[in-house]
């Protein structure tokens, strides 16, 4: 009985110093303070966006009655065409703006798989400017981007790209189409940097 309990203690022992080193070796790790947000999807289920590191991210703030909506189309043919290389592109809608996102989570989701067969991923609706604005947003508009710099976001569909290290590299007007010649070059250049 006395071997039991030894081996007992010993596994104990051993199975709380393995779980503290992991704890500790997490700790260390500095999450990019761009990526050191939880928010939710549009399904309800929390996202850490920790989970993007080492990937380029594109955030973008989403309406689904606005005149810029058919960027959802640009968007997705982005994902496609460069997400098997590493970029995520993330939807957080936001209704701040002309209440051109008024629908609930569901019907986002459905409007934009019906109308522009979305699969990245969308996240809850938020605000994007002023004071009720999301702790990440608070984050990117403060951030010194070209070409556009820090300040408030002023309509739909801006854009902010992330490089591989989780820094906020670019900052794209609403206007900025997402195949413009600008937008490519600087996600190519995102894409390539790092690996």
């Amino acid at each position: 009985m006395s071997k039991l309990l030894v081996l007992f203690v010993i596994g104990s022992v051993a199975t709380t110093v393995a779980t503290s080193a992991s704890a500790a070796d997490k700790a260390n790790k500095k999450t990019p303070a761009a990526l050191n947000f939880t928010m939710n999807s549009l399904a309800g289920k929390p996202v850490d966006l920790s989970k993007y590191e080492g990937q380029v991210v594109l955030i973008v703030n989403v309406a689904s009655e606005c005149g810029l909506t058919p960027q959802y189309e640009g968007l997705q043919a982005l994902y496609e065409q460069y997400g098997k290389d590493g970029l995520v592109v993330l939807g957080v809608p936001c209704n701040q703006f002309g209440a051109q996102e008024p629908g609930t989570a569901a019907e986002i989701a459905q409007f934009c798989k019906a109308n522009y067969g979305v699969t990245f991923d969308m996240l809850a609706k938020v605000e994007v400017d002023g004071p009720g604005a999301c702790g990440l947003y608070k984050h990117l508009t403060a951030q010194k981007t070209a070409p556009q710099g820090p300040g408030k976001i002023t309509w739909n569909f801006e854009k902010f790209l992330l490089d591989r290290k989780g820094e906020v590299v670019n900052r794209f007007s609403s206007n900025t189409e997402p195949d413009a010649p600008e937008m490519i070059e600087a996600i190519e250049a995102a894409l390539s940097a790092n690996k």
